[in-house]
């Protein structure tokens, strides 16, 4: 199936990711054929298809927005507005407890998330997020207690580093749920059973920068999928900024006790 097509001119193609498909063919996870790319590149002729090209990247588990470009000057330039900073993402998660309504973590990040950080140069990374909701479930995941409490998060990577949010709302201890990396199993799987939904709970839900061939500014959101709005339906959360979430996750019912 194709994924859907939010955007398309001349230079960009910019469709809603999927969670558990690859952007692209990867030796990370050899065993997978599929991918947004091929799916797309099969919908298009053959010169259109041959330059299409990822202009950066979400994990296989994460949904949403993704940018291709159709040509190589639009790569090029798309490059160019990463490495200066003019590309700001805004993604959506859920997390094990209740971090403070609003925050950041600096935390220095390896390079490569796959490997053991010491020994690696330790790069500069800054992740900020503000808390959107919050909801205690009668989930008894640790045996201590009978009730375990989430939050839904706004995340804003400053910078690029690989897995940046999970491994920062790691570092804070409020680790991604549906994380089968970074997070905690037994979360992971009582989530998953109370909402009937096993994923890892991270949307890139909007996108602002200039067009890389235009300059003018480009603004693009997309809503989270039907499970997200089936996560709000659980339980009584607590909103702390309603506006804010339901633009990005419109209700199934009314929120709140």
């Amino acid at each position: 199936m194709l994924p859907p097509i939010l955007h398309r001119d001349e230079d960009l193609m910019v469709v809603h990711k999927p969670a558990g498909l690859l952007v692209h063919r990867s030796t990370l996870d050899w065993h997978e054929h599929d991918s947004v790319l091929d799916r797309l590149r099969q919908s298009l002729p053959g010169d259109e298809a041959a330059h299409l090209a990822p202009a950066h990247r979400l994990d296989k588990g994460t949904s949403g927005l993704l940018i291709f470009t159709r040509h190589a000057q639009a790569a090029r330039r798309m490059g160019e507005l990463f490495d200066a900073g003019q590309v700001h993402k805004r993604y959506l998660a859920l997390v094990r407890g209740w971090p403070p309504p609003e925050g950041e973590c600096a935390h220095p990040l390896a390079r490569d998330p796959e490997r053991p950080s010491q020994g690696q140069t330790l790069l500069p990374a800054l992740t900020r997020y503000r808390r959107l909701a919050h909801v205690e479930w009668p989930l008894a995941v640790d045996g201590r207690h009978p009730t375990a409490r989430y939050a839904l998060v706004e995340a804003r990577p400053l910078t690029g580093r690989r897995h940046q949010i999970r491994r920062h709302f790691k570092h804070l201890a409020h680790p991604l749920i549906g994380d089968a990396t970074h997070g905690k199993g037994p979360h992971n799987r009582a989530v998953a059973a109370w909402t009937g939904t096993a994923r890892l709970w991270l949307l890139a839900h909007h996108l602002s920068l200039p067009h890389p061939i235009t300059g003018q500014p480009m603004t693009l959101a997309t809503p989270a999928e039907p499970e997200w709005a089936g996560l709000l339906g659980r339980g009584d959360w607590i909103l702390d900024d309603a506006a804010a979430l339901a633009a990005v996750v419109p209700p199934e019912r009314p929120l709140g006790p």
